[in-house]
């Protein structure tokens, strides 16, 4: 297993040099950028999609508020259990980072001492990817885009084999969408208790959309409800 991808024929580690030959032609600032995006950057504005999907769904409120929160809440999740199953997957496959057996590669980032196969980057990235599509598509899409562009820049810093992100990708795909529906079972009732509380319930509804009973819970729509009661016995 050490050996795989080990022969400059394959054509993993021709496109490798390919993708990672970009960085040599490349200025010294864009390097650094991508340097910064690819270790960090695309991290961040993953968490900051997850936040303002969360932050749109709440405002727009509904009956499908809660399931919606819970799919977001299961995002995260899964991208640290994705990461979790992959520590005995690194261990059994024992593949060595590509700057460790192939030489003249540009490589972007230092001191990657454990193994390459497969990618924590693409893992956590594409499994939140998903689990923002399962929540939102329009979101999703826009998640599953910046995984793609992590994986482009692994490859480009030196740090991963092609075939390390594809593999990320299909763990952080599989642990997502294999597990949310037991996700969704366990953190939908869970969302749904905490849209009804007087002191939580802002975080999957606005408090526009919610108003409350005798005991001080939250009655979701209650407003909105009583808005168009209020309306009609205006009408009359």
């Amino acid at each position: 297993m050490a050996g795989l991808a080990a022969s400059g024929s394959n054509p993993d580690v021709e496109l490798l040099y390919d993708i990672n030959g970009l960085a040599k032609d490349a200025p010294e600032w864009f390097d650094r950028v991508m340097e910064f995006v690819g270790e960090y950057g695309l991290l961040v504005a993953m968490v900051l999609v997850v936040v303002w999907c969360w932050w749109s769904v709440r405002r727009k409120g509904g009956e499908d508020a809660a399931s919606s929160v819970a799919a977001l809440v299961w995002a995260p999740l899964a991208a640290a259990l994705a990461v979790l199953v992959n520590v005995p997957i690194r261990g059994f496959v024992e593949r060595p980072r590509p700057f460790l057996d192939h030489q003249g590669l540009e490589v972007l980032v230092s001191g990657k001492t454990d193994f390459s196969f497969v990618s924590d980057h693409a893992t956590i990235t594409m499994a939140m990817g998903v689990g923002l599509f399962v929540a939102n598509r329009k979101f999703g899409l826009l998640g599953i885009g910046l995984a793609l562009l992590e994986g482009f820049c692994r490859i480009y810093m030196g740090v991963h084999y092609p075939t390390d992100v594809v593999g990320g990708f299909a763990l952080g795909t599989a642990v997502t969408l294999l597990l949310s529906p037991v996700a969704s079972a366990l953190l939908t009732p869970v969302m749904k208790a905490v849209e009804r509380s007087p002191r939580a319930g802002w975080l999957v509804r606005s408090l526009k959309e919610s108003s409350y009973d005798g005991q001080g819970a939250v009655v979701p729509g209650a407003r909105k409800e009583n808005a168009g009661a209020e309306e009609r016995d205006l009408a009359a």
